[in-house]
């Protein structure tokens, strides 16, 4: 915790918002998209709010199969379907911009590495109802659960891949190019590092990554700062939680921490 603080201080010291970009490539992200009033967003914004407080009132207790860097919060793998939607889902503010994301890019072929109950996959459904959505979840009883709400919420347009990503992403990333990956799943240096590498197999000019958690731990923050140093990364972007990096080759490469 006190680490997160510390990375937290200096994300401040170092960010700064839309007025401090010089990039018209990202300014134009900052200004049309981060920065655009929530209530263009309502409908899908309420929708996402009725799917987190269903899972909220779900006091199924599941076992999880963990493969990650496990949780800071939970000391058993039984764990109620109603607490990990408070502390592992996604925030409310992050749906939102997740769901503002997709819009904004409108990425037909999107994948997502960690479902979890589903809510960051709800999100990019709704940005982009169109959008062929392939999730990969390790663990079955999660995936049970989140599959449920897809059905319950009428989510038509995603598929779950459940096993080990050591090989379910291979098979995603068979012959197959993205135009966007989520990367919400291990959050640990090794794996978030081989997730990357293998999925640059699958990318266009146009492709664009997010990472969750990249200030989750020190290894993941030695994770973004290889990732954002690779030769294959034009523009990328430290918004504290997330890690979002572009591959457009007819941008400067350049680093941006910004405040959202």
């Amino acid at each position: 915790m006190i680490a997160q603080i510390k990375s937290y201080l200096k994300f401040l010291f170092s960010s700064s918002n839309q007025h401090g970009i010089h990039s018209p490539f990202v300014y134009d992200l900052a200004t049309k998209c981060f920065c655009v009033s929530s209530k263009n967003i309502d409908n899908q914004s309420a929708k996402i709010k009725s799917f987190r407080d269903s899972l909220l009132k779900n006091t199924q207790t599941i076992e999880v199969t963990d493969f990650g860097a496990g949780s800071k919060v939970f000391k058993s793998n039984k764990r109620e379907v109603a607490a990990i939607a408070k502390n592992a889902g996604i925030s409310q503010k992050r749906a939102i911009l997740l769901i503002k994301l997709v819009q904004y890019y409108k990425p037909k072929n999107i994948l997502e590495i960690g479902t979890s109950l589903g809510i960051g996959t709800a999100c990019l459904s709704l940005g982009n109802p169109d959008a062929k959505i392939t999730t990969i979840e390790g663990c079955p009883e999660t995936a049970k659960v989140a599959n449920e709400y897809f059905n319950k919420f009428n989510f038509n347009n995603i598929k779950i891949e459940i096993g080990d990503f050591n090989e379910t992403l291979p098979k995603a990333i068979n012959n197959r190019k993205y135009d966007l990956i989520y990367f919400d799943g291990n959050h640990q240096k090794e794996a978030t590092i081989n997730y990357f590498k293998q999925c640059l197999h699958a990318i266009h000019n146009e492709t664009i990554f997010i990472f969750d958690d990249i200030h989750w731990s020190k290894g993941m923050e030695e994770a973004w700062k290889h990732i954002k140093n690779h030769k294959k990364i034009t523009v990328s972007i430290d918004t504290f939680q997330w890690g979002i990096v572009f591959f457009r080759k007819e941008q400067v490469k350049e680093h941006f921490i910004i405040r959202i």
